[in-house]
């Protein structure tokens, strides 16, 4: 009875870790056929297809998570998944749109984000186990992923879907090469980690008001809005390094500021910190 009911526990345990490999397999078909998409012309397609493989990548490290079934295989595959999703689909999207004018120098810009973004990605898993969790160096592929998709949905919603002048073709190849050196730069972005703690224990009516305000603004204006906030994000890594280098602080210090604003927004005994897990499947 009693082996029984052990091999039914393992059973369990092993259908369990299924699940957030199973997300990462969805994120890997999302990929593959924003690729397909792209080649065949329909770029709107593959823009939702590469937004539902971020969708994907978020649920795949929340379950392995709340299953408690991280492993290092885990980790692995995540990684390979968001290299198709977030590095060859965007890559390929960007230059079949607009960069392919620029012959050699197009294809180029496509490279070198699916080279850095690789490269992103392997520095990641290489030190998972000791980077700071509260920040990520260097800006996250799927951040940069989600700069490309969104400036192709803004440009086509302005443009109507008609090609775009050469003016603002240079300025998407310069800001391909620009995401490239972002994904391999030292450049510190926030990991949003705390977000969710900061929500809940959150006692200023102004954030409520905030949150409700971007949500009426997404619903009214979904494409315009969400380019904006991730824009936002991606100059967010410059801007701060830029700020603390002035005021002669390092990213620590400033750490360590946040740390105390966190523990006013935070009840008594509550220790907002992520554990070693929560840097698993984050990219």
């Amino acid at each position: 009875m009693k082996t029984r009911k052990r091999h039914d526990k393992e059973r369990m345990r092993r259908g369990v870790y299924i699940l957030p490999n199973l997300f990462t397999t969805m994120n890997l078909f999302a990929g593959f056929f924003a690729v397909l998409s792209a080649i065949n012309g329909n770029f709107e397609k593959a823009c939702l297809f590469v937004i539902g493989g971020m969708v994907c990548d978020i649920l795949d490290g929340k379950t392995a998570r709340l299953t408690k079934t991280t492993s290092r295989f885990g980790v692995e595959y995540d990684s390979l998944a968001d290299l198709i999703t977030f590095g060859l689909a965007p890559g390929i999207m960007a230059y079949l749109w607009t960069l392919k004018q620029f012959g050699k120098l197009g294809w180029l810009a496509a490279l070198l984000f699916l080279a850095c973004g690789a490269l992103r990605l392997a520095r990641f898993n290489t030190n998972v186990d000791s980077a700071d969790s509260a920040f990520f160096t260097g800006l996250p592929i799927p951040g940069a992923a989600g700069m490309v998709v969104m400036t192709i949905l803004f440009s086509m919603q302005l443009t109507g879907g008609n090609a775009l002048n050469r003016g603002v073709a240079i300025i998407i190849l310069v800001g391909m090469f620009t995401l490239s050196f972002l994904m391999v730069s030292s450049i510190r972005y926030t990991s949003f980690k705390k977000m969710p703690s900061v929500l809940v224990n959150a006692r200023h009516f102004n954030i409520l008001v905030i949150a409700v305000l971007l949500m009426v603004l997404i619903v009214q204006e979904p494409v315009v809005t969400l380019f904006i906030l991730i824009l936002l994000y991606v100059l967010s890594g410059p801007v701060m390094s830029v700020r603390l280098f002035f005021a002669g602080k390092t990213p620590a210090a400033e750490y360590d500021e946040e740390e105390e604003e966190m523990d006013d927004l935070s009840p008594i005994g509550y220790d907002p910190m992520d554990t070693d897990e929560d840097r698993v499947y984050h990219t």
